[in-house]
């Protein structure tokens, strides 16, 4: 029996540009009708080239912007954000990882308020609980307690990632959305946050939709893949199937193209370090 967290239906997003003193406005179609299914703490992996409609479907997945048209479900829950019709629950069971984790961080905040705002926003949660919350998962995701009264400034790249993951996953999400979450990162940085979305995915039985142009990332991180192209997703299978045997033509192109680090042996060497 199907067990799928999020289910989506022929999504489509069109934007309309100002046409000028002698041409008519334009449409752009971002997303062209797109279906997938994402089982329960599972991984779908979208890929693509920039400007493939991928970054748009995250924005739709997280509430940011509203489809044209087409449905989506979390949990059984049909999302619509026209007229305010986003609820607090709605809010809570998505949340999404930026590329950038310094510029969706506070620079002004410390690191126990970013983690304790979301609980002070959406729940009654008392503020010691909330403290003791949020040094929890510091410890979650690799960070120290001395770490919960420092400014984003003081923490490298992958430490900042691990704060907006933290973050993310304060709420108990039912989704978590992954834009392009390593690729600012050093190759060695990226295994290591890698290894920690695994790790608390099998923890917390996280959902994750990860969204990256990638392909080494997505062959280690994906249950599933999409491949995305002029905002049609013109491949979707398992890892294995899409990898093993592309069907489409752009796909077979997009994986000929790319060049291939090696995330799985760096994992490797890392491990074999820390074990030494």
């Amino acid at each position: 029996m199907s067990d799928a967290i999020l289910k989506v239906r022929d999504l489509k997003r069109d934007y309309v540009t100002k046409g000028g003193l002698f041409t008519p406005p334009r449409v752009l179609h971002a997303v062209k009708g797109v279906s997938f299914d994402v089982e329960r703490g599972s991984t779908l992996a979208v890929v693509g080239e920039s400007g493939c409609g991928k970054s748009t479907l995250a924005r739709m997945l997280t509430m940011i912007d509203a489809p044209t048209s087409g449905s989506i479900e979390i949990d059984g829950a049909p999302i619509d954000i026209s007229a305010g019709k986003v609820t607090r629950e709605m809010r809570q069971a998505v949340q999404i990882v930026f590329q950038n984790p310094y510029g969706s961080l506070n620079p002004r905040q410390k690191i126990g308020a970013v983690l304790e705002e979301p609980l002070l926003l959406n729940t009654s949660t008392p503020a010691a609980e909330r403290r003791d919350l949020a040094m929890a998962m510091l410890e979650k995701v690799g960070l120290k307690p001395e770490h919960y009264g420092r400014y984003p400034h003081m923490f490298s790249g992958g430490q900042r990632q691990r704060v907006a993951i933290a973050r993310a996953i304060m709420l108990k999400p039912k989704l978590l959305v992954l834009d392009e979450p390593v690729s600012a990162l050093d190759l060695s940085v990226q295994a290591q946050i890698l290894n920690l979305l695994a790790d608390l995915q099998d923890e917390f039985n996280l959902t994750y939709v990860f969204i990256s142009h990638d392909l080494s990332v997505v062959r280690y991180i994906a249950d599933q893949v999409m491949v995305m192209y002029f905002g049609e997703a013109v491949e979707y299978g398992t890892r294995d199937a899409v990898f093993d045997n592309p069907q489409h033509d752009y796909t077979k192109t997009l994986f000929a193209a790319t060049p291939r680090a090696d995330v799985a042996s760096i994992k490797a060497r890392l491990a074999a370090k820390s074990a030494a």
